[in-house]
């Protein structure tokens, strides 16, 4: 059976190239870039994230014998292709935004250089991987934003598809997560893992104090205990006569949260418990942590509204031919118009180092005190300027985002619907 990512893509890439093929136009000298036309609705910022995937799944990309197999088998027998197929390595140049990047609308992602062929047939591979990716990194830093340097959890793998959830969990780290319940994450990326119980366990026992025991002696008193199964202060005031007041942290899952943080914060310390955290789960999403703001939370883990569209809308992203054999070319649909000629963007800062505008131009831009070029090599001659693991990969994202980060100005962190943090400037 195919394993490699070359099948997870779209069947007009392959007629495209059987037809460029046929009538010779499939070397021509092209550039595609990587933009979204606007940013969800409301959304002060996106955040770039997936490049480090992307990367790897190019690298990997080649039509095996099986792949081929499956193509025929799906009506693509033009010989001509199947051997260009059989074949194919892709040669050409690759320019982005860092991973971990802030982007805005008409950003040039990212930008491929190639024969037109090579260039056309990764379209779905750079669009279903950046657009997933930056959608939920998107979504994390603002929930991050809202946590004020809280840590937050990232628990959302029952709510999508599995590697979905690896994916997730990456962009959830890159832009601030503390951790995830993702074992595959923690294997792949080296993203912290935790995870404790669920009320299950406690069902499974006879009683809460029983369920407690359990965990405590499997996993010491420095662990996490789930106290809302049954009566909040009675499972409280059960998990500190089993653990004692040295017990690591209570989760609350259900009810109304900021109440019962307060009041279980209350009660922790009336029984000496005061260095035991108060994490906080069920259905959070920016706006629950920021209402949560005042209460004595010590963490927050987020699952649903991070992994699925309620909470992380699409970031947009579309791939366009903006330039043919150094000619640029654009398309003119209404409300789907691109700009052609590849682009150059640099991002202006201020005296004190607050980003103040993103300037993108078909072509180079003259340079001003505090401007930060933006596009980075990332691929030459078809291999990445820059060989690093998986997890050197995501580590250096996850760097480039807080130093990216630090630049934004303070409006950006709003959650209210406004406009774009810092202006973009097309020229």
């Amino acid at each position: 059976m195919p394993t490699g990512p070359v099948l997870l893509t779209d069947r007009y890439e392959l007629t495209m190239v059987a037809a460029a093929l046929a009538d010779g136009t499939a070397d021509r000298d092209c550039v595609f870039e990587t933009f979204a036309r606007r940013l969800p609705h409301g959304r002060r910022y996106g955040v770039v994230a997936g490049t480090g995937r992307l990367l790897e799944a190019l690298a990997r990309f080649r039509f095996g014998d099986e792949d081929l197999a499956a193509v025929r088998a799906q009506g693509l027998t033009d010989a001509r292709l199947l051997d260009w197929l059989a074949g194919f390595r892709f040669t050409g140049d690759v320019d982005g935004y860092a991973e971990g990047d802030f982007f805005f609308p008409g950003s040039p992602v990212l930008t491929v250089r190639a024969p037109f062929a090579e260039g056309v047939l990764l379209e779905t591979l750079i669009l279903s991987i950046l657009n997933h990716d930056s959608a939920i990194a998107s979504a994390a830093a603002r929930m991050v934003a809202a946590a004020c340097e809280r840590p937050c959890i990232e628990m959302g793998s029952r709510r999508t598809h599995e590697e979905a959830a690896v994916a997730a969990a990456r962009a959830a780290h890159l832009v601030g997560f503390a951790s995830t319940s993702n074992l595959e994450a923690g294997h792949r990326y080296g993203v912290p893992t935790t995870g404790t119980s669920a009320h299950a366990f406690t069902l499974l026992h006879d009683d809460e104090a029983a369920a407690f025991r359990a965990q405590v002696a499997a996993l010491g008193v420095g662990t996490t205990l789930l106290v809302d199964t049954y009566d909040v202060d009675q499972g409280i005031r059960t998990a500190i006569e089993v653990a004692g007041p040295g017990l690591g942290a209570i989760r609350l899952d259900s009810g109304d949260l900021p109440t019962l943080a307060t009041h279980a914060r209350e009660l922790l310390d009336s029984l000496g418990a005061t260095g035991t955290r108060i994490i906080v789960t069920s259905d959070l999403d920016e706006f629950a942590i920021s209402g949560l703001m005042a209460a004595p939370v010590d963490g927050y883990g987020v699952g649903t509204s991070l992994v699925t569209g309620s909470g992380a809308p699409t970031a947009g992203m579309v791939y366009k031919l903006v330039e043919r054999d150094g000619v640029p070319v654009a398309k003119r649909s209404e409300g789907k118009n691109s700009v052609g000629g590849r682009k150059s963007a640099v991002r202006r800062h201020d005296a004190s180092g607050t980003a103040t505008a993103e300037v993108v131009c078909s072509g180079p831009i003259t340079p001003e005190d505090g401007d930060r070029d933006l596009i980075v090599e990332l691929v030459r001659g078809g291999r990445a300027c820059q060989e690093r693991s998986p997890r050197e990969a995501l580590a250096a994202a996850r760097a480039h985002h807080e130093q990216a980060r630090s630049a934004m100005p303070q409006e950006a962190w709003a959650l209210s619907r406004g406009d774009c943090a810092i202006d973009t400037v097309h020229g």
